[in-house]
């Protein structure tokens, strides 16, 4: 073979490996972006599962109250159905969060105005249960938002950009909820 011909081979393969190895490191983030919306969705779902046993226990005693209650319902469903999006709909799964955590603050400043239940021992593991999934889910969120953006970093830099926008490797969506959402709703169900 001459020599031009082993420089053409040379250049092929070398070209050859790149592509392989930018897909496969390609591959192998995004699949950490869908491996750490998991763990998100893990601390979600407990998150939506507490939500009716809190309600529930609650529902007796705040008989005036139903409007809060119907909102905190209503946006645990929305937040559900946001969360089923998976990691493509991280941004709509995060909004619908911010909502459902107003609710719950909204229910949670109600619980104040009623005595008999502060001294409610099932509200108050209820509360405890989900101020600690609610620092669960930060963070997953906060691991989940740093693989996205090595995620979204890999994928527009020269050359990966070329390769990544020809086999459909596109951007994905931070899960950010607003400031004033990020803390806990804090409730001091143990004073009386």
């Amino acid at each position: 073979m001459p020599l031009w011909g082993w420089i053409v081979t040379a250049a092929i393969a070398i070209i050859a490996l790149f592509f392989i190895f930018t897909y496969n490191g390609l591959v192998r983030l995004r699949n950490m972006v869908d491996e750490a919306w998991n763990q998100i969705s893990v601390q979600l779902k407990r998150r939506h599962d507490l939500i009716p046993n809190l309600v529930n226990a609650v529902k007796g005693y705040m008989d005036f109250e139903q409007e809060t209650l119907t909102k905190v319902i209503e946006a645990r469903s929305a937040a559900v159905s946001a969360q089923q999006g998976g990691p493509a709909n991280a941004g709509q799964a995060a909004q619908a969060e911010s909502f459902l955590t107003g609710a719950l603050r909204q229910l949670f400043a109600l619980v104040e105005n009623y005595p008999e239940l502060k001294a409610n021992e099932n509200v108050m593991q209820l509360q405890e249960e989900l101020t600690t999934t609610e620092n669960q889910i930060g963070f997953s969120r906060q691991h989940y938002n740093s693989t996205v953006r090595e995620f979204n970093t890999t994928i527009q830099v020269f050359p990966n950009v070329l390769i990544a926008g020809l086999l459909g490797f596109r951007e994905r969506d931070y899960f950010q909820i607003a400031e004033s959402d990020a803390a806990v709703p804090e409730v001091n169900l143990r004073s009386a």
